[in-house]
């Protein structure tokens, strides 16, 4: 069993993936702004407060407990930040950049878990899968401050010969208690409608946050040689239907009025310019890509995990 540190560890992802290191025996520090119930009063967990520019507490954790290994989810939309990325979210994640990695490597930590995003890949242009090794080339604000973290992550870590270093990518996460992503895949972002596009048959790549906490576990357990190092796609094994999630939302939650359109208006300013919201909106949903069925490939990571979890069978 081991000692680990999750940054953003009382985030909505961070919480799920401490509970389940939790479970496997570990010893569990989250590092946050302010705590949650979730997992307090567990036995071997505990929390610190720190915010993610907070340099001097993120020494006093290093130096208090012996960390074996780092789960970095600080910055992470759905996990500390909402799903608008402005000058402000951006500054914080590079002052996180500055210390976290070269903390890391100076406490001789074994493993390290980078989450990042598939929104830093360059939008494909057919339907083969998007692989580790793809070009990057983000568009929102998202995208690029997490290519950057990256990049700091690539530059820091280069110089060392034991530390095995994962970049795991994803995509928008659900849970049987947390739709927001679910529901912005159903929402016209024009008229806020809730709708699907004809029969609704097209689907999202999207990652059940419980596949997310089985990949950091198995990793975790797994690389043990620095074979393991490198990035990774974590996502769900198959699409998340528009019309799956219209029945899910039926279901398990509330739903309105479900429209159902053949085609979606796009103003000459739009074509020519794009949509300013594409940048700063994790959500964004672009009606000119909706049934393009875009999807990552996960083949690498699946040695790892086998990505149990989907929208008929979250928890």
């Amino acid at each position: 069993m081991a000692t680990i540190l999750v940054t953003g560890g009382c985030g909505m992802i961070g919480e799920h993936i401490c509970s389940g290191l939790l479970k496997k025996g570990n010893t569990v520090i989250a590092a946050d702004k302010k705590s949650t119930a979730h997992n307090e009063g567990k036995e071997n967990y505990f929390f610190r407060e720190a915010g993610p520019a907070d340099q001097g507490k993120y020494g006093e954790i290093f130096d208090e407990f012996k960390i074996e290994y780092v789960v970095h989810l600080a910055c992470t939309v759905d996990n500390d930040f909402g799903p608008e990325i402005g000058k402000e979210q951006i500054a914080e994640c590079e002052a996180c950049d500055k210390f976290i990695y070269k903390f890391a490597i100076s406490k001789d930590v074994q493993k390290f878990i980078l989450f990042s995003t598939t929104q830093v890949y360059k939008q494909p242009e057919n339907r083969e899968p998007v692989r580790e090794d793809e070009a990057v080339k983000p568009i929102s604000n998202y995208g690029k401050m997490k290519a950057n973290s990256e990049a700091a992550f690539a530059h820091d870590v280069r110089g060392t010969k034991t530390m095995i270093c994962c970049v795991a990518r994803i995509p928008m996460v659900y849970a049987l208690d947390y739709t927001p992503n679910l529901m912005s895949r159903i929402t016209d972002p024009n008229d806020k409608t809730i709708f699907v596009f004809r029969t609704g048959e097209y689907g999202f790549h999207m990652c059940c946050v419980h596949n997310i906490s089985d990949f950091v576990i198995g990793f975790l357990r797994q690389a043990d040689t620095l074979n393991y190092t490198g990035v990774y796609n974590v996502a769900d094994s198959s699409l998340v239907m528009a019309s799956e999630i219209v029945t899910f939302m039926k279901e398990n939650h509330r739903l309105g009025p479900v429209m159902q359109k053949s085609s979606f208006g796009v103003s000459l300013k739009q074509r020519v310019f794009g949509n300013p919201e594409q940048k700063t909106n994790y959500r964004f949903l672009d009606t000119t890509t909706i049934d393009k069925n875009f999807m990552f490939d996960t083949t690498k990571a699946s040695r790892i995990c086998p990505f149990r979890w989907n929208i008929k069978n979250t928890k």
